[in-house]
C-alpha cells in the first residue's frame, strides 16, 4: 500500500501532529539538558554562588522533584547523579517515546 510522504499532499492533521512532536521532543530534550547541565556543574564543584549555576540549579531541582532521594547512596556525588540522570533519562524517554507516536498521527 502506497503512503504519501508528510510534505506531498500531508494533510492539516499530520502537519500538526509533526509540530507537536517536534515540541515535545524539544521539551524533553532540554529538561534533560537542565539535569544532565547541573550534574557536571556539581560533579566540577561549580561555584554555587553564581547566578548561572544557582538559575541551572533551581531549574533542575524543579524538574527532578518528583526523582529525590529514590536512592540512597553514602557517596554525595553518586547521590546527586542518581537523583537527576534518573528523571534526565525519563524524560527523554517519554519525550522521545511519545514524540515518535505523534508523527505516527
Amino acid at each position: 500500500m502506497y503512503h504519501a510522504p508528510r510534505g506531498a499532499g500531508a494533510g492539516r492533521n499530520g502537519i500538526s501532529a509533526d509540530r507537536l512532536a517536534l515540541t515535545v521532543h524539544t521539551l524533553a530534550d532540554i529538561a534533560a539538558i537542565f539535569l544532565g547541565l547541573w550534574v557536571v556543574l556539581y560533579l566540577l564543584d561549580a561555584n554555587q554562588a553564581n547566578v548561572f549555576v544557582d538559575f541551572v540549579h533551581r531549574v533542575a531541582d524543579w524538574l527532578a522533584g518528583w526523582a529525590q532521594d529514590i536512592f540512597t547512596m553514602d557517596t554525595e556525588g553518586l547521590h546527586v547523579f542518581f537523583d537527576y540522570a534518573l528523571p534526565a533519562v525519563v524524560y527523554l524517554a517519554v519525550g522521545h517515546g511519545v514524540a515518535a507516536w505523534l508523527r505516527r498521527l
